[in-house]
Protein backbone atom coordinates (compact mmCIF):
# COMPACT_ATOMS: atom_id res chain seq x y z
CA UNK A 1 0.00 0.00 0.00
CA UNK A 2 3.07 2.27 0.04
CA UNK A 3 2.19 3.46 -3.44
CA UNK A 4 -0.99 5.04 -2.07
CA UNK A 5 0.51 6.53 1.09
CA UNK A 6 -0.69 10.04 0.21
CA UNK A 7 -4.22 8.73 -0.23
CA UNK A 8 -4.14 6.86 3.06
CA UNK A 9 -2.79 9.87 4.97
CA UNK A 10 -6.13 11.60 4.36
CA UNK A 11 -8.17 10.82 7.46
CA UNK A 12 -11.41 10.32 5.56
CA UNK A 13 -9.74 7.67 3.37
CA UNK A 14 -7.27 5.75 5.50
CA UNK A 15 -6.58 2.03 5.01
CA UNK A 16 -10.29 1.17 4.88
CA UNK A 17 -11.02 3.65 2.11
CA UNK A 18 -8.04 2.57 0.06
CA UNK A 19 -9.15 -1.04 0.30
CA UNK A 20 -12.54 -0.02 -1.11
CA UNK A 21 -10.77 1.70 -4.00
CA UNK A 22 -8.60 -1.35 -4.64
CA UNK A 23 -11.66 -3.60 -4.72
CA UNK A 24 -13.68 -1.34 -7.04
CA UNK A 25 -14.60 -2.33 -10.58
CA UNK A 26 -15.02 0.59 -12.99
CA UNK A 27 -15.86 0.47 -16.70
CA UNK A 28 -14.59 3.39 -18.81
CA UNK A 29 -16.69 3.76 -21.96
CA UNK A 30 -14.46 5.43 -24.52
CA UNK A 31 -10.65 5.52 -24.52
CA UNK A 32 -10.36 8.93 -26.20
CA UNK A 33 -10.03 12.39 -24.71
CA UNK A 34 -12.16 12.04 -21.58
CA UNK A 35 -11.26 8.37 -21.26
CA UNK A 36 -7.52 9.04 -21.27
CA UNK A 37 -7.64 11.35 -18.25
CA UNK A 38 -10.24 9.26 -16.46
CA UNK A 39 -8.10 6.14 -16.89
CA UNK A 40 -4.98 7.95 -15.68
CA UNK A 41 -6.80 9.22 -12.58
CA UNK A 42 -8.40 5.88 -11.74
CA UNK A 43 -5.04 4.13 -12.06
CA UNK A 44 -3.41 6.79 -9.88
CA UNK A 45 -6.10 6.37 -7.21
CA UNK A 46 -5.48 2.65 -7.22
CA UNK A 47 -8.80 1.39 -8.60
CA UNK A 48 -8.14 -2.34 -8.71
CA UNK A 49 -10.17 -3.35 -11.77
CA UNK A 50 -10.57 -1.12 -14.83
CA UNK A 51 -12.53 -2.10 -17.91
CA UNK A 52 -12.17 -0.17 -21.17
CA UNK A 53 -14.61 -0.38 -24.06
CA UNK A 54 -13.94 1.27 -27.44
CA UNK A 55 -13.95 0.14 -31.06
CA UNK A 56 -11.71 2.87 -32.50
CA UNK A 57 -8.01 3.10 -33.39
CA UNK A 58 -5.46 5.75 -32.44
CA UNK A 59 -5.09 8.56 -34.98
CA UNK A 60 -2.67 11.48 -35.10
CA UNK A 61 -5.43 14.02 -34.44
CA UNK A 62 -6.19 12.26 -31.14
CA UNK A 63 -2.85 13.08 -29.57
CA UNK A 64 -3.64 16.71 -28.69
CA UNK A 65 -5.84 15.48 -25.80
CA UNK A 66 -5.49 11.69 -25.52
CA UNK A 67 -2.15 11.61 -23.82
CA UNK A 68 -2.05 7.98 -22.68
CA UNK A 69 -1.61 7.14 -26.37
CA UNK A 70 1.75 7.69 -28.09
CA UNK A 71 3.13 8.16 -31.59
CA UNK A 72 4.07 4.50 -31.50
CA UNK A 73 0.38 3.70 -30.88
CA UNK A 74 -0.84 5.18 -34.18
CA UNK A 75 -3.05 2.66 -35.95
CA UNK A 76 -3.39 0.49 -32.84
CA UNK A 77 -6.68 -0.29 -31.12
CA UNK A 78 -7.38 2.34 -28.46
CA UNK A 79 -8.31 -0.31 -25.90
CA UNK A 80 -5.02 -2.13 -26.50
CA UNK A 81 -3.03 1.11 -26.24
CA UNK A 82 -4.87 2.19 -23.07
CA UNK A 83 -4.50 -1.23 -21.45
CA UNK A 84 -0.78 -1.18 -22.22
CA UNK A 85 -0.44 2.22 -20.55
CA UNK A 86 -2.16 0.98 -17.38
CA UNK A 87 -0.04 -2.18 -17.19
CA UNK A 88 3.14 -0.17 -17.58
CA UNK A 89 2.02 2.42 -15.03
CA UNK A 90 0.80 -0.10 -12.45
CA UNK A 91 0.95 -3.84 -13.22
CA UNK A 92 -1.10 -4.62 -10.09
CA UNK A 93 -4.26 -3.22 -11.66
CA UNK A 94 -6.55 -5.70 -13.39
CA UNK A 95 -7.28 -4.43 -16.91
CA UNK A 96 -10.14 -5.67 -19.07
CA UNK A 97 -10.07 -4.27 -22.64
CA UNK A 98 -13.16 -4.70 -24.81
CA UNK A 99 -12.77 -3.83 -28.49
CA UNK A 100 -16.42 -3.59 -29.38
CA UNK A 101 -19.19 -1.18 -30.22
CA UNK A 102 -21.51 -0.96 -27.25
CA UNK A 103 -25.20 -1.36 -28.08
CA UNK A 104 -28.53 -2.07 -26.40
CA UNK A 105 -27.96 -5.83 -26.58
CA UNK A 106 -24.41 -6.23 -25.25
CA UNK A 107 -24.36 -3.37 -22.71
CA UNK A 108 -26.46 -5.03 -19.95
CA UNK A 109 -24.31 -8.16 -19.91
CA UNK A 110 -21.07 -6.16 -19.89
CA UNK A 111 -22.28 -3.91 -17.05
CA UNK A 112 -22.77 -6.93 -14.78
CA UNK A 113 -19.00 -7.12 -14.28
CA UNK A 114 -18.69 -3.56 -12.95
CA UNK A 115 -19.96 -1.30 -10.17
CA UNK A 116 -19.52 2.08 -11.85
CA UNK A 117 -19.78 3.07 -15.51
CA UNK A 118 -18.05 6.25 -16.74
CA UNK A 119 -19.40 7.89 -19.88
CA UNK A 120 -16.50 9.09 -22.03
CA UNK A 121 -18.28 8.65 -25.36
CA UNK A 122 -18.40 11.51 -27.86
CA UNK A 123 -21.96 11.20 -29.21
CA UNK A 124 -25.43 11.24 -27.71
CA UNK A 125 -26.60 8.00 -29.24
CA UNK A 126 -23.94 6.04 -27.34
CA UNK A 127 -24.50 8.15 -24.20
CA UNK A 128 -28.21 7.32 -24.20
CA UNK A 129 -27.42 3.61 -24.47
CA UNK A 130 -25.40 3.97 -21.26
CA UNK A 131 -28.14 5.93 -19.51
CA UNK A 132 -30.87 3.48 -20.59
CA UNK A 133 -28.81 0.50 -19.42
CA UNK A 134 -28.17 2.10 -16.04
CA UNK A 135 -31.92 2.22 -15.46
CA UNK A 136 -32.19 -1.51 -16.23
CA UNK A 137 -29.13 -2.71 -14.30
CA UNK A 138 -29.19 -0.42 -11.22
CA UNK A 139 -25.55 0.56 -11.69
CA UNK A 140 -24.11 4.09 -11.34
CA UNK A 141 -23.24 6.16 -14.41
CA UNK A 142 -20.98 9.20 -14.38
CA UNK A 143 -21.82 11.24 -17.46
CA UNK A 144 -19.37 13.68 -19.01
CA UNK A 145 -19.35 15.74 -22.16
CA UNK A 146 -17.03 18.34 -23.71
CA UNK A 147 -16.97 20.66 -26.70
CA UNK A 148 -14.63 23.56 -27.52
CA UNK A 149 -14.17 25.44 -24.20
CA UNK A 150 -17.09 23.90 -22.31
CA UNK A 151 -18.00 20.73 -20.45
CA UNK A 152 -20.55 19.10 -18.18
CA UNK A 153 -20.73 16.30 -15.60
CA UNK A 154 -23.50 14.58 -13.65
CA UNK A 155 -24.00 11.30 -11.81
CA UNK A 156 -26.95 9.08 -12.71
CA UNK A 157 -28.49 6.00 -11.14
CA UNK A 158 -31.79 4.15 -11.48
CA UNK A 159 -33.53 6.51 -9.03
CA UNK A 160 -32.17 9.84 -10.27
CA UNK A 161 -32.96 11.97 -13.29
CA UNK A 162 -31.52 10.20 -16.33
CA UNK A 163 -29.79 11.74 -19.33
CA UNK A 164 -33.00 11.82 -21.37
CA UNK A 165 -34.79 13.69 -18.57
CA UNK A 166 -32.95 16.90 -19.34
CA UNK A 167 -32.27 16.54 -23.08
CA UNK A 168 -35.35 14.62 -24.29
CA UNK A 169 -35.21 16.31 -27.69
CA UNK A 170 -31.96 14.44 -28.46
CA UNK A 171 -33.12 11.04 -27.25
CA UNK A 172 -34.23 9.68 -30.61
CA UNK A 173 -31.21 10.97 -32.50
CA UNK A 174 -30.06 8.09 -34.70
CA UNK A 175 -27.07 9.72 -36.37
CA UNK A 176 -24.22 7.27 -36.92
CA UNK A 177 -21.94 9.88 -38.45
CA UNK A 178 -20.92 12.48 -35.88
CA UNK A 179 -19.29 15.66 -37.24
CA UNK A 180 -15.89 16.41 -35.75
CA UNK A 181 -15.94 19.27 -33.27
CA UNK A 182 -13.13 21.36 -31.84
CA UNK A 183 -11.86 20.68 -28.33
CA UNK A 184 -8.76 21.67 -26.38
CA UNK A 185 -6.92 19.48 -23.91
CA UNK A 186 -7.30 21.53 -20.67
CA UNK A 187 -11.10 21.41 -20.86
CA UNK A 188 -11.07 17.67 -21.50
CA UNK A 189 -8.70 17.08 -18.58
CA UNK A 190 -10.79 19.25 -16.25
CA UNK A 191 -14.06 17.44 -16.96
CA UNK A 192 -12.45 13.98 -16.91
CA UNK A 193 -10.81 14.72 -13.56
CA UNK A 194 -14.20 15.67 -12.11
CA UNK A 195 -15.63 12.40 -13.45
CA UNK A 196 -12.84 10.48 -11.73
CA UNK A 197 -13.51 12.39 -8.50
CA UNK A 198 -17.18 11.43 -8.74
CA UNK A 199 -16.13 7.78 -9.10
CA UNK A 200 -13.96 8.14 -6.00
CA UNK A 201 -16.91 9.50 -4.00
CA UNK A 202 -19.25 6.74 -5.15
CA UNK A 203 -16.66 4.07 -4.27
CA UNK A 204 -15.77 5.41 -0.84
CA UNK A 205 -19.03 7.06 0.20
CA UNK A 206 -17.11 10.25 0.99
CA UNK A 207 -18.67 13.61 0.10
CA UNK A 208 -21.69 14.47 -2.03
CA UNK A 209 -21.99 13.33 -5.63
CA UNK A 210 -23.52 15.21 -8.55
CA UNK A 211 -26.65 13.07 -8.47
CA UNK A 212 -29.59 15.11 -9.78
CA UNK A 213 -27.14 17.95 -10.42
CA UNK A 214 -25.60 19.03 -13.72
CA UNK A 215 -22.22 20.73 -13.27
CA UNK A 216 -21.37 23.01 -16.21
CA UNK A 217 -17.87 24.35 -16.83
CA UNK A 218 -16.99 27.42 -18.92
CA UNK A 219 -13.27 27.38 -19.58
CA UNK A 220 -13.17 30.88 -21.04
CA UNK A 221 -14.58 32.55 -17.93
CA UNK A 222 -13.29 29.84 -15.54
CA UNK A 223 -16.74 29.53 -14.05
CA UNK A 224 -18.68 26.54 -12.79
CA UNK A 225 -22.47 26.48 -12.60
CA UNK A 226 -24.79 23.90 -11.07
CA UNK A 227 -28.25 23.15 -12.37
CA UNK A 228 -30.63 21.11 -10.21
CA UNK A 229 -32.19 18.22 -12.13
CA UNK A 230 -35.50 16.47 -11.52
CA UNK A 231 -36.99 13.32 -13.01
CA UNK A 232 -39.06 14.21 -16.06
CA UNK A 233 -42.49 12.58 -15.79
CA UNK A 234 -42.65 12.58 -19.60
CA UNK A 235 -39.09 11.31 -20.07
CA UNK A 236 -38.87 9.10 -23.19
CA UNK A 237 -36.54 6.77 -21.30
CA UNK A 238 -37.02 6.36 -17.53
CA UNK A 239 -40.73 7.33 -17.46
CA UNK A 240 -41.41 4.02 -19.24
Amino acid sequence: MGRYERNILINKIGDAGQKKISAARVLVCGAGGLGSTVIANLASLGVGHIGIVDDDIVELSNLNRQYIHKMSSLGADKVKSAAGWIREFNPDIGVMPYKMRLDEKNAPELFLNFDIIIDCFDNYRSKFILSDTIIKTSKTLIHGGVEEFYGQVCTIDSKSACLACFVPELYNCSCDIIPKKGIISPVVSAIASIQAMEAFKVITGIGNTLKNTLLIYDGLSQEFRKIRLEKNKKCPSCAK
